[in-house]
């Protein structure tokens, strides 16, 4: 297919950013559409708020009735999850000068905490609680696509649920719904991602290379949906992605250390050494070592940790693979706002590319071509007819 953009595979180091392994089209940011993305958690991240605040909402649904409109300043241990999908679907890279921005940096986010108060464990109750906010308040903040990166206990039997139930309705009431598959590589799908209609999301591991030959299948689920619906639909990148960290935690401030040993000169580097930090931070047997030695165990550290910047990392699940198709699927309807779900999920599949070797029952229609998809969804944008000029009375 022809594309009506182009995209820059230049200045690709390191992690290649989202944009560029799902040859995205830079014409379209998001803007103009609102993503609910159900989680366990957020905070209010740079990549999120800045320059300009896009969270619309914050709902916390752990408890009937949620609360609404709350605050959400503290970066609890329980945020991390949701506020690296967030910024995976929606963040605009701010506090990595861009470099590390999603496909929809310009989307609105309608953020919607889920869980039970007390514990760290997911239900489908607790996912339906969610759901059911969104679906009550869709029409509110005009909510068009939701991202559910959370699964529930039971794999589906293939008879539809109560949470299968609300994400049919959800989609019948005009929303997207992208649902992650899982990533423990076994034959089962789990509500919400057995819906079907939803578009269930499997992994891709891209080994962080453009090279088409070098790809592999994520260790992603697969299998039946209610109805016997075959899942996922398709794959996205789910290995190798870039993700902020949650702020002033334990892992942030290492990779914040960590990140200033490795861009010291060697002066600085041993006046570094001398702190209290680096002696906290560092072994004595490391810290004996010469400053070569030294440098290699930084990176090493780095490396382990999978820190690509003072402020973010590489991370792998489904998870981030359906925050990628989210972010395409908001690209999709500001290119084409009239297409339905059922369109989407149509040209997603359409324009999806098989990976060599692997059954179909594992990737579906195969990985997802976000700048094909997108200029589908743009040619079928219906033409608004240009009047024809009044004849003039003799």
């Amino acid at each position: 297919m022809q594309l009506p953009f182009v995209h820059n595979l230049e200045d690709v180091e390191q992690v290649i950013p989202t944009p560029l392994r799902v040859r995205a089209s830079s014409d379209f940011t998001g803007r103009g559409v609102t993503i609910a993305i159900v989680d366990s958690g957020f905070y209010p991240h740079p990549d999120l708020t800045q320059p300009t605040n896009r969270v619309r909402y914050h709902v916390d649904a752990r408890r009937e009735p949620p609360h609404e409109g709350l605050r959400f300043r503290v970066p609890h241990a329980t945020s991390w999850h949701g506020t690296m999908v967030a910024g995976v679907c929606a963040g605009n890279g701010f506090m990595s000068f861009y470099r590390y921005t999603s496909l929809a940096p310009d989307a609105q986010m309608v953020l919607v905490k889920t869980g039970r108060v007390g514990t760290h464990h997911i239900t489908e109750a607790d996912i339906a609680r969610a759901l059911r906010w969104v679906l009550d308040n869709a029409s509110r903040f005009d909510i068009r696509v939701v991202n559910v990166s959370v699964g529930g206990d039971v794999p589906s039997t293939g008879k539809m649920t109560a949470l299968d139930r609300l994400v049919e309705a959800l989609v019948e009431a005009g929303l997207v719904v992208v649902c992650a598959i899982g990533n423990s590589a076994a034959h089962k799908v789990i509500p919400p991602a057995s819906a079907p209609s939803a578009i269930t999301v499997g992994g891709l591991d891209d080994r962080n290379t453009l090279d088409r030959s070098q790809w592999r299948m994520y260790r992603s689920n697969y299998g039946r949906g209610a109805r016997g619906v075959p899942k996922p639909e398709l794959i996205a990148p789910a290995a190798w992605i870039a993700a902020p960290m949650l702020p002033n935690t334990r892992t942030h401030r290492e990779a914040q250390f960590l990140w200033r040993l490795e861009r010291a000169s060697d002066e600085e580097l041993r006046q570094i050494l001398q702190t209290r930090e680096a002696h906290q931070r560092i072994s004595v047997e490391t810290m004996s070592k010469p400053i070569p030695e030294i440098r290699r165990a930084v990176r090493q550290r780095i490396n382990d940790e999978k820190f690509i910047h003072p402020h973010y990392q590489h991370v792998d699940g489904t998870s981030f693979a359906a925050a990628i198709v989210s972010s395409v699927v908001a690209q999709m309807l500001e290119a084409n706002p009239e297409l339905t779900p059922a369109e989407v999920k149509q040209i997603l599949m359409q324009t999806a590319e098989p990976l060599e070797g692997v059954p179909p029952e594992r990737q579906g229609a195969g990985v997802i071509h976000a700048g094909a998809a997108v200029a589908q969804a743009q040619a079928l944008r219906p033409t608004v007819p240009v009047p024809e000029p009044r004849k003039r009375r003799p």
